[in-house]
């Protein structure tokens, strides 16, 4: 493994520190995001002295302090920390932290300027506050499980919308925020991120749409849920698929052009959403008369909007994605690369996961901090 305290950070995060308290989920994928664009961020985990687990590509780019928190000296050592840090980040149900004296009240009393980011499904307050749940409820609870999907039924879109979509890339964009009024005014706060509060923030283009009557019809009957033949996906001759997004006039025509649909009248009438399902079913039977990459090259050099469905390992190999470098191979395992991208302060992925405790000790000097207050402990 490559030693992470010898591999420079680069991004436009590198002067910030974030003491990550370990979670699942959100909260990790988010100190990944801060770690990739250079924070230091120290990952706070429970002493297990089990091995680094290389497949845990959100454990990446982080240190780690092993402390177990129910022991008064563990959560000194956590408090000198959140002195040192800019931001705090912590992913446990509402009322944890508090219990083991590491609240917000505590933590922004012995430094005010911190930034502290808390990550739940329901949020801190509100009548589903204590209960438990995962992205699928959470998005449901929001509107947005309904509105993805067949028209049988919903279906969950992995854990994006919820735990990283509408949990983590809102935390990352809340306690940055924060950041930047204290570095303004001297004065911390508090950040509420919660799951369902992201999924219905996600759903803001859609509630216009409903509002215009626009998006009036059941699931899987609409302009961007699959209903319409220009803006879903095919079947093809191999049992693999076709994503088709031709909305604009100019795309739509380019559609017809490469498929030899130019002439034929009823596709004349793109937005009426009564023949949408005729013209689905004659797509499907175009689509299904050749396999994927004969679409995908047919198409390749078309504004018609079409490309072929890539499955994971299909993505990581295709010439543009290469081209863009935008997957990396940390230990052997491949990964994404750090996103977005800066031409000055580009961002990097230092190194793999560390085992609970490895580089402890450095982050605690690096920020002005004893290791002596490890009483002779690894961390």
């Amino acid at each position: 493994m490559q030693n992470q305290d010898s591999t420079p950070r680069s991004g436009p995060l590198c002067d910030l520190r974030v003491l990550e308290f370990t979670g699942i989920g959100p909260a990790p994928f988010a100190g990944m995001l801060l770690a990739d664009l250079g924070a230091d961020v120290v990952r706070i985990d429970r002493p297990s002295g089990a091995d680094a687990n290389p497949y845990d590509v959100l454990a990446r780019g982080r240190r780690s302090l092993a402390l177990d928190l129910k022991q008064e000296a563990d959560r000194a050592i956590a408090l000198a920390m959140l002195g040192k840090a800019d931001i705090l980040i912590e992913g446990f149900r509402p009322g944890v932290m508090e219990r083991l004296g590491l609240g917000p009240d505590i933590a922004l009393a012995r430094n005010p300027r911190l930034i502290y980011g808390r990550m739940t499904g329901w949020g801190q307050m509100g009548p589903l506050a204590q209960r438990a749940g995962h992205d699928i409820n959470y998005i449901a609870l929001a509107g947005a499980l309904a509105m993805i999907g067949p028209a049988d039924h919903p279906t969950p879109p992995l854990n994006l919308v919820g735990d990283f979509g509408g949990g983590a890339l809102y935390l990352v964009m809340g306690v940055l925020a924060a950041h930047l009024h204290a570095q303004k005014t001297g004065i911390g706060q508090v950040v509420d991120c919660a799951m369902t509060d992201g999924a219905a923030s996600l759903l803001a283009m859609f509630h216009g749409f409903r509002a215009m009557g626009f998006m009036a019809g059941p699931r899987g009957a609409n302009l961007l849920d699959g209903g319409a033949h220009f803006y879903r996906t095919y079947q093809c001759a191999d049992g693999r698929f076709i994503a088709v997004g031709a909305i604009e006039p100019q795309f739509y025509a380019a559609l017809r052009e490469k498929l030899g649909l130019t002439d034929d009248p009823a596709f004349d009438a793109q937005m009426d959403a009564t023949q949408w399902p005729a013209l689905s079913a004659r797509l499907s039977e175009i689509f299904r008369q050749a396999p994927r990459d004969h679409w995908a090259e047919l198409f390749a050099t078309s504004d018609a909007c079409v490309t072929p469905v890539l499955e994971p390992d299909e993505a990581i190999s295709h010439p543009h994605i290469k081209a863009r470098r935008a997957f990396v191979e940390i230990g052997r395992v491949t990964q994404p690369g750090p996103a977005p991208r800066f031409s000055v302060t580009p961002g990097a992925v230092r190194h793999g996961p560390v085992r609970a405790g490895e580089g402890g000790r450095a982050a605690m000097h690096d920020w002005g901090l004893e290791p002596s207050v490890l009483n002779g402990r690894d961390a």
